[in-house]
């Protein structure tokens, strides 16, 4: 059964060829979304397998966002991703709940797999 997967990142076109990316390599895209507020809205209606959270979204915090979505449903898989380096991104992500990081240039269905498995 192929992982479920939501996406939350603010470029549009990178939603799009993520989106299509990950499908053709047998993850099952449920939702794609640019903001906080509706990236807690889907996970919650959605339950995805793993939330794809872009560190930087727009005027709002990445990070942050990861927290939430941890409190509000405990135990589900994030896995952080960005343009930034690994080095750039663990040094703000310290205590993250996310299970990992993936620069977006590294992004695959395997790598983000083996994050959460």
């Amino acid at each position: 059964m192929p992982l479920r997967c939501l996406i939350v990142d603010d470029n549009h076109e990178f939603l799009v060829s993520a989106s299509t990316l990950l499908s053709s390599q047998g993850m099952e895209i449920v939702g794609t979304t640019s903001t906080g507020p509706d990236a807690i809205r889907q996970a919650e209606s959605l339950r995805p397998d793993v939330v794809l959270v872009d560190v930087q979204l727009g005027d709002e915090d990445g990070l942050e966002l990861a927290r939430r979505l941890d409190e509000r449903i405990p135990g589900i898989a994030m896995v952080l991703i960005s343009t930034h380096s690994r080095e750039d991104v663990m040094e703000l992500a310290g205590d993250s709940p996310a299970a990992g990081f993936l620069p977006k240039t590294a992004l695959s269905a395997e790598a983000i797999a083996s994050l959460v498995d």
